[in-house]
């Protein structure tokens, strides 16, 4: 199997995580989680998981997150499942978003799955984690 290189991101990942974060509370994300899964899985170091009250609201999220990380010039990210807004995913290299509509995410329980990983306390401000103000 051949080894594909991964775009690099001129950012840190929990950088990314806090900017994701506030890009989808502005919107009324709800139970917003972050999961550090470093160590844990080979492919990310963050798992970002959200709920929207609607699969239009799913979409809406996925739009904002994707707008707020390309107003900071960082690498457009892969994106799935957008079309239907049930789960999107949007694969940011070392950070991946799951934004679920609510009753999807809890079918699917990524946090039940992934319940080894700690999750992130959002008690500080993004920019105590050195993010500049725009």
């Amino acid at each position: 199997m051949k080894k594909v290189a991964k775009k690099h991101i001129n950012i840190d990942s929990l950088k990314l995580v806090n900017l994701i974060r506030r890009a989808t509370l502005d919107k009324k994300a709800e139970d917003v989680v972050a999961l550090d899964v470093r160590g844990l899985c080979y492919y990310a170091d963050y798992f970002v998981i959200m709920s929207g009250h609607s699969t239009r609201h799913v979409q809406g999220l996925a739009h904002a997150v994707d707008e707020s990380l390309r107003g900071k010039r960082l690498n457009e990210g892969n994106t799935e499942g957008l079309a239907e807004g049930n789960w999107v995913l949007l694969d940011y290299d070392d950070v991946i978003v799951h934004i679920f509509y609510h009753e999807t995410r809890e079918f699917y329980d990524l946090e039940g799955l992934w319940h080894d990983a700690p999750r992130l306390s959002f008690a500080m401000e993004p920019e105590a984690v050195g993010e500049e103000r725009s």
